[in-house]
């Protein structure tokens, strides 16, 4: 994005107010009398600045066809997930804390993100908080971290299998494995970790 004028931060900004405040973008005459311009064209040499810039999308022919750039973005994100209680989808409204505008080529094939919680990865540089990119799957290679529920709990270790027996390692001496037979225990593979993000703050 190309750097702004004082007076296109301000339009940009006021542009912004009316989405938030409204539910909808500003017309072009909106716009006009905002700033006093002295005709529609002035608002639309604006708006169409400020989409030359990247920070507006224009939808030609509607009257109301102004997108933000960062609302786009944060539409095509990838959904945050928090706590998963027992047996509840990981997927599921209830469990997402919102989207973040994650740019989809900074984790090919990542289908959600997934705040961690606890330490028990902290060898493999996963730590409380971070947010792991997650890619749908339901198989693994042994020495992959993957997501897994395990009788309804889900938990993030690596993962290793052999006949029967599947085993979820931890990467921190303080936790022991967990050991799952599949012929008496109930698991399903959620996904492979495929990037990680520490935001702190978020």
């Amino acid at each position: 994005m190309e750097a702004l004028t004082h007076r296109q931060q301000q339009i940009l900004q006021w542009i912004q107010e009316q989405i938030a405040k409204h539910g909808l973008p500003p017309t072009r005459a909106e716009l006009q009398e905002a700033f006093h311009f002295r005709s529609p064209n002035a608002a639309e040499s604006h708006v169409r600045t400020l989409a030359r810039k990247g920070y507006l999308v224009l939808q030609e022919g509607r009257a109301r066809g102004i997108r933000l750039v960062s609302e786009l973005i944060e539409e095509s994100g990838l959904p945050l997930i928090g706590r998963v209680p027992a047996g509840a989808p990981i997927l599921a409204e209830g469990q997402q804390e919102g989207r973040l505008p994650i740019d989809p080529q900074l984790f090919p094939g990542a289908d959600y993100l997934l705040r961690v919680q606890g330490m028990s990865m902290r060898d493999a540089g996963i730590l409380d908080g971070d947010i792991l990119a997650v890619q749908q799957c339901s198989e693994a290679h042994n020495g992959q971290v993957v997501v897994a529920r395990v009788d309804g709990e889900v938990t993030v270790k690596r993962w290793r299998k052999d006949g029967h027996q599947v085993f979820l390692l931890p990467e921190n001496p303080d936790f022991s494995p967990i050991e799952v037979d599949l012929r008496k225990q109930d698991l399903r593979l959620e996904g492979l970790v495929v990037g990680l993000l520490r935001l702190g703050g978020l």
